[in-house]
């Protein structure tokens, strides 16, 4: 990181080539928006006081997405072109000084290494500016770079106007440059709009270093896919595919077992430690911490979710931001959200909901129960079909159920309830007060049998 280099990502547009209303930096590839990913990269070789985001449709939105990277905004309110994005920017703080690197927020694959390898061959060339281009077998679309005797760039000529000599050259632009500051405010003042379009370019910028004898050298990099600019949902899905590969591989490589890792999703900021195994068609997204020894189901979902030591996580799970402790087994089908945790060795079993809830050391809730806003202790039994009422209809309240406590089948939990420690719930009760430490509380109605009713009834028919 370098306090001599200032970073101005482009990112107004709104892409209408998406065909969406979302604007195109805010489109999701890899777990991140597209603008993230540029941030990111920015980061490594630019203080967040020294990275400025030129931001446009949903400028607010955009702004809220990447705000925790302490970035700045200059908001571009029509978009008249790159050049014209670029000059909204002169005169912020640290951009007049040293070297800016211009960079694109739909632009997400672009690498920290190549950036400072542009810095590098920016230094060590000694040119007013320098642009990073690669070789297409098919150019089709691209500007391409016209070179002079001595490897400078003698033009930058967009393929509507090139010759059909210039058509034939394979190296493109990629719009990606590092300019000395002191050069590039000056000539981007001079730069006045196309003819044709009305827009500010800012290729002119580099026509008119040239003519006063200022140059731009290129930068070759070998991997073209790094420049792949989002056009296109087609375009963003492409995307998507090489930041989860390159995901699930580095997982891979650190030691995480991954079973056909082309149906896993994970997303950028998730962590697995070794030893740790993804089944098929398993998703782990935003922050999820996955520990040493966990196994996790097969199309189970996890959303910011902690994950302890050899945990298992059964097929077709939901988990959101919530914790798992070591040696907890959760599912199949269970669902885990707002804040739950399960405590060591304790079990959730299938279509066991839990919402901000504790369960608690060796506890077992293994079958048909939805236990919300709850406090459970250790060694607790909650049988089938258990259900905690915590919602009067106005305000959400509390159970508590403490350590060795037994709460039979279908039982109803009208909260706020409190369950003693080692007490008994029977089956089938609906419990409105509190169950004392180690009493049995029952709460049914008095079963009454009417000898002869149903075949009196049927001899009715």
């Amino acid at each position: 990181m370098q306090d001599t280099v200032s970073v101005v990502i482009l990112a107004a547009g709104l892409g209408t080539r998406m065909r969406s209303k979302l604007a195109k930096v805010l489109h999701r590839a890899g777990g991140a928006c597209l603008l993230e990913h540029v941030v990111r990269a920015a980061r490594t070789v630019a203080a967040p006081g020294h990275i400025t985001a030129v931001i446009g449709h949903q400028a607010e939105q955009v702004q809220a997405e990447v705000a925790g990277h302490g970035i700045g905004f200059v908001l571009q309110t029509e978009q008249k072109g790159t050049g014209h994005a670029l000059r909204m920017c002169d005169g912020q703080p640290g951009l007049n000084a040293g070297r800016v690197v211009v960079l694109y927020g739909d632009c997400p694959l672009l690498s920290a290494g190549t950036i400072q390898r542009l810095l590098q061959a920016h230094e060590q060339l000694g040119q007013a500016a320098t642009v990073i281009t690669t070789h297409l077998a098919e150019p089709k679309g691209y500007g391409r770079i016209v070179r002079d005797e001595a490897g400078r760039v003698a033009a930058i000529v967009e393929e509507k106007a090139a010759n059909a000599e210039q058509k034939r050259l394979t190296e493109i632009n990629s719009g990606i440059y590092c300019f000395e500051a002191s050069l590039l405010w000056p000539y981007l003042a001079k730069v006045t709009p196309n003819p044709a379009s009305g827009e500010y370019y800012l290729t002119d910028v580099v026509e008119l270093m040239r003519a006063d004898g200022q140059h731009t050298m290129p930068l070759v990099i070998e991997d073209a896919s790094e420049l792949l600019g989002i056009n296109t949902k087609v375009e963003l899905a492409e995307v998507d595919c090489i930041f989860r590969g390159r995901k699930t591989r580095q997982l891979m490589l650190a030691g995480v077992t991954i079973e056909q890792p082309e149906t896993v999703t994970v997303d950028l900021d998730v962590e697995a430690a070794a030893d740790s195994v993804l089944e098929p068609f398993v998703q782990l997204r935003g922050r999820t911490r996955i520990g040493e020894g966990s196994v996790i189901g097969a199309c189970s979902i996890l959303t910011n979710a902690v994950i302890g030591t050899e945990v298992k996580v059964f097929p077709f799970t939901s988990i959101s931001d919530s914790e798992l402790r070591d040696g907890a087994e959760v599912g199949p089908y269970a669902r885990l959200r707002m804040g739950a945790v399960v405590e060591e060795a304790a079990h959730i079993g299938n279509f066991v909901e839990l919402k901000n809830t504790k369960l608690g050391r060796g506890s077992k809730a293994m079958h048909l129960a939805y236990l919300g806003d709850s406090e459970i202790g250790a060694k607790v039994n909650i049988g089938a079909g258990t259900i905690t009422c915590n919602y009067d209809g106005q305000k959400k309240h509390k159970t508590l159920i403490g350590d060795g406590a037994f709460v039979g089948s279908n039982s109803t939990l009208v909260a706020p309830a409190e369950i003693g420690e080692g007490s008994y719930v029977a089956a089938g009760s609906v419990v409105t007060k509190p169950v004392p430490a180690d009493a049995l509380g029952i709460g049914r109605g008095q079963q009454v049998n009417k000898e002869g009713w149903a075949a009196a009834r049927r001899a009715k028919k």
